[in-house]
C-alpha cells in the first residue's frame, strides 16, 4: 500500500469514527440472555435424578439489585394502576409451591403433596404470576392480588408425567380455578390429559401451557420439531419464551403452533427457601407470565369467556412473527365488535428500554449513514490525491514514458 493510500485509509477511518460519534447512541439495553448485571444462581426446572433424594435446590444467598428486563418489557409498573388480579385463582401445575415462600404468604393453597417444592421451580414461577416481591416490590409478579392453587405435575425431582399432569388439571377444574397454567410439556399426547383439558375448558377455565419443555443441557440440533402437550390441545394458549430482542433463544426446542411469546431468559424471582433470588429461563417462565396476565385480564373483564381472554392476549400482543405478550395492552385496550383493537390498529409500542427494536433500527440507520459518509470522504480523498498527479503526467496512465510537451 502506497503512503498516499495509507494516509487515505487513516483519514477515512477517522472520518467514519467522527460520523459515528455524531450520531445518537443506539446500543441495545440488554445482553442476549437478558441477565446483564444480575449475579444470581440459576433456578433448575428439574433435579439430577441420580443425586441424593435430600439434595434440594439450595437457598440463594444473593438478591437482585434492580428490576429485570422482563418486568419492564411487560410494563408491570403501569399495569399496577389497572388491576392486580384480585379475586382470580390461578392453578399452577409444576413442581409444587411453598405456601410460606417470601411474597406469597396467605395466598397459596396446595393440593396433595404440592406444598413441598424440593426443586423450587414451581415456587419461582408462582412469584412471577402472583408474588408481591417481598421486600423488593419492583420484583412483584404480574398479578400480585391473585391466589395460587399449587398442583404437582411432576415427581419430587421435577420429572413430569402425563398421569400427574392430567390429575392436576382435573383437581384444578374441580376446585373452580379461573386460570390453569401447565408449565411442564410432554412429548406425546395422552388421552386422559386430552379429556382433562377439554373438561377444564367446558368448566370455564383459561388453560395456558408451555409450548415446549425448558431447554435441555445439551444442544438441540438433533431434536426434530414436534408438538408438545397439553400446549397442542384445542383451545389451549401455547406460550414460548423470547429474548429481549423478541427472538426465541438458540437453545429453545423447535415446535409449531405457538400462539404467544413472552419473556423467558434472565428472569428474576424467588424460591421456597430464604429470601434470595434466582434467574430462570424457558417456556415455563413465559407461560407463567401469560397466566399472570390472564388473571389481571379476568379481574378487569370478569364477563369475558375463556376464548375471549385468550383472544385478548393475542389480539393486543406486539406484532411479530410470534405475537409478543403485552400485559398492559391486554388489560387496557378497547376491542371493537370484530375483536380487533378499536380503530383497527394496535397502539404504538412506547419507545423505552422495554423495546430494543427501535434501537436496532437506529443502529441500522447509523451504520448506513457512516457507510455513505465514508464513501463520500473516500471520493474526495481520491480526487485530492489522484487528480494533481494525473495533471502532472499530462493525463497519461501512471508508468507511461516521456514528458508533456509545451
Amino acid at each position: 500500500m502506497t503512503p498516499y493510500a495509507r494516509g487515505a485509509v487513516r483519514l477515512l477511518s477517522g472520518a467514519g469514527l467522527a460520523a459515528a460519534l455524531l450520531l445518537p447512541t443506539a446500543v441495545p439495553a440488554h445482553t442476549a440472555d437478558g441477565a446483564k448485571g444480575q449475579e444470581l444462581p440459576a433456578m433448575p426446572s428439574a433435579l439430577d435424578p441420580d443425586a441424593e433424594e435430600a439434595d434440594c435446590t439450595a437457598a440463594s444467598r444473593e438478591t437482585a439489585k434492580r428490576q429485570d428486563w422482563s418486568r419492564q418489557r411487560l410494563d408491570l409498573d403501569r399495569l399496577r394502576g389497572h388491576g392486580s388480579g384480585e379475586g382470580v385463582t390461578v392453578a399452577l401445575v409444576d413442581t409444587g409451591v411453598d405456601p410460606d415462600a417470601d411474597g406469597l404468604d396467605g395466598r397459596v393453597t396446595a393440593g396433595g403433596g404440592a406444598a413441598e417444592d424440593c426443586v423450587g421451580h414451581g415456587t419461582f414461577l408462582a412469584g412471577l404470576i402472583a408474588g408481591t416481591g417481598g421486600d423488593s416490590a419492583r420484583l412483584a409478579g404480574v398479578a400480585p392480588g391473585a391466589r395460587i392453587l399449587a398442583l404437582r405435575g411432576t415427581d419430587t425431582r421435577g420429572e413430569a408425567s402425563a398421569a400427574l399432569v392430567a390429575e392436576a388439571v382435573r383437581e384444578a377444574t374441580d376446585a373452580g380455578a379461573d386460570v390453569i397454567a401447565v408449565t411442564v410439556a410432554l412429548p406425546r399426547r395422552d388421552a386422559a390429559l386430552t379429556r382433562a383439558v377439554a373438561e377444564a375448558r367446558r368448566a370455564g377455565a383459561v388453560v395456558i401451557a408451555a409450548a415446549t419443555p425448558d431447554p435441555p443441557s445439551r444442544g438441540t440440533d438433533e431434536i426434530p420439531s414436534r408438538v408438545y402437550w397439553p400446549a397442542g390441545e384445542p383451545g389451549v394458549l401455547s406460550v414460548a419464551d423470547m429474548l429481549p430482542g423478541g427472538v426465541r433463544p438458540d437453545s429453545a426446542l423447535p415446535t409449531t403452533g405457538i400462539d404467544l411469546a413472552a419473556p423467558g431468559a434472565g428472569v428474576v424471582s424467588g424460591g421456597p427457601r430464604g429470601d434470595g433470588h434466582y434467574l430462570g429461563a424457558g417456556a415455563s417462565v413465559a407461560a407463567a407470565y401469560a397466566a399472570g396476565a390472564a388473571a389481571v385480564v379476568l379481574a378487569a373483564h370478569p364477563d369475558d369467556s375463556p376464548d375471549a381472554v385468550t383472544h385478548r392476549l393475542t389480539a393486543t400482543a406486539y406484532p411479530a412473527d410470534i405475537p409478543q405478550l403485552d400485559a398492559y395492552a391486554a388489560v387496557t385496550t378497547v376491542l371493537g365488535d370484530s375483536g380487533a383493537p378499536a380503530g383497527g390498529e394496535r397502539a404504538a409500542e412506547p419507545v423505552s428500554v422495554r423495546d430494543t427494536s427501535a434501537a436496532d433500527r437506529a443502529t441500522g440507520r447509523a451504520t448506513l449513514f457512516v457507510i455513505l459518509g465514508s464513501a463520500a470522504v473516500l471520493t474526495v480523498l481520491w480526487a485530492a490525491f489522484t487528480l494533481p498527479r494525473a495533471r502532472a503526467r499530462g493525463w497519461r496512465p501512471a508508468g507511461a514514458g516521456g514528458t508533456q510537451e509545451d
